[in-house]
């Protein structure tokens, strides 16, 4: 019995289509300088942690559900009366993707979350943070197929950031509409 691993579509597709693509785009003398996609961080706050605890945990599992990767409670940093808020109380959760999950992650992400996306026109292209990183933020858990909605208590959202070796935001634009990315019009170039 052979133990062959697939790889991901997306991890394919970016070795014989997306790097040839932005090599012959930018002009690099090396295949090694294309940007590539280092990780991807998932994070959500949970409104209400303070006074409920159980919301942690269902944030943790949700986002558990959504990336295939166990998640972890973010604590909060420093005490703020107002908000009745300790040091190190957990008060959201996060996961980071690398390697085949990541590429599992962005291929469901692209292919069927986004779509299902109520009047969805595409993403904004403007959300890069000048150093070759891109943030999208998810206003409701529902558009992931692996959420069951009749189990969801309270709708919420997420920011999933993209890390990439870029240099430059255009790089990174670039690089992510190759993987499929679906931009809400094409970025002129200044």
């Amino acid at each position: 019995m052979s133990t062959t691993q697939i790889k991901p579509r997306l991890a394919t597709k970016y070795k014989q289509e997306v790097v040839p693509a932005l090599v012959k785009k930018f002009g690099y003398g090396s295949v090694m300088q294309a940007p590539k996609l280092e990780k991807i961080c998932v994070n959500r706050g949970v409104n209400g942690a303070v006074s409920d605890k159980k919301m942690i945990d269902i944030a943790i599992d949700e986002l558990s559900q959504i990336t295939g990767q166990k998640a972890v409670a973010t604590m909060s940093k420093k005490d703020i009366s107002n908000f009745k808020l300790r040091k190190n109380m957990p008060i959201g959760a996060r996961v980071t993707l690398r390697g085949e999950k990541m590429f599992e992650f962005l291929d469901r992400l692209v292919s069927v979350a986004l779509p299902r996306v109520r009047d969805f026109k595409g993403i904004n292209e403007k959300a890069f943070d000048g150093r070759g990183n891109y943030t999208l933020g998810v206003t409701e858990q529902i558009i992931f197929p692996e959420i069951d909605i009749d189990k969801v208590s309270k709708i919420t959202g997420m920011d999933i950031t993209f890390v990439t070796t870029a240099n430059t935001d255009e790089e990174a634009y670039e690089l992510l509409k190759e993987l499929g990315m679906p931009f809400r019009n094409n970025k002129t170039t200044n």
